[in-house]
């Protein structure tokens, strides 16, 4: 059997169905048009207006917001520097060169050799006299170092006398120069 001898089948025809009740008509016309809703926009530009008033009201408070939160923080700053200045002051206070100037203005003197009480029997440990009225250690000869947060605090018992004053050392009135030097630097001969 061959292609050329087949009888090729007819194709069929579709069959159009019909569906009633779903046809489209025009509605009429009355020849008036609607008017639009005045209320619908009135309240459309209303929503809108309270919106925009709304946004710039936020916007405005929290601009204020930033402003009072630089000034808290500057505030902080500042409060943070003079904590620090007064913890400085505490310190130097509070150091063995200031008591021991104030100590010594108030005629307190250093003994060589101490005495102890014991508590428990009541007994004097150590030499048991008296301390001479001459310190061993003399705190206006300047033999401590110079403290920069007591420089100009002034004592307990005087206000008009420093730390600074009664321990700064004296210095010489002339410091002699170097000599000049000729021809370069010195240097040794090697041969």
């Amino acid at each position: 059997m061959s292609l050329a001898e087949t009888d090729l089948i007819p194709f069929e025809t579709p069959i159009r169905r019909t569906e009633p009740g779903r046809t489209l008509q025009a509605l009429p016309n009355d020849g008036r048009r609607r008017r639009p809703r005045l209320a619908y926009a009135l309240t459309a530009i209303a929503g809108a207006a309270i919106i925009a008033t709304a946004q710039l009201a936020f916007s405005t408070l929290t601009a204020q917001a930033s402003y009072e939160l630089a000034a808290v923080e500057s505030q902080q700053h500042q409060l943070t520097l003079d904590q620090q200045e007064l913890t400085d002051q505490i310190a130097g206070l509070s150091s063995p060169q200031y008591l021991a100037a104030n100590a010594s203005a108030l005629g307190m003197v250093i003994d060589s050799s101490p005495s102890y009480l014991r508590l428990s029997d009541a007994s004097i440990l150590g030499a048991g006299t008296p301390a001479s009225d001459r310190s061993t250690v003399n705190m206006g000869a300047g033999n401590a170092a110079a403290n920069s947060l007591i420089a100009d605090t002034p004592l307990v018992t005087d206000e008009d006398a420093t730390v600074a004053e009664s321990s700064t050392p004296s210095l010489p009135e002339a410091v002699p120069s170097a000599p000049p030097i000729d021809g370069g630097l010195p240097s040794p001969t090697t041969r």
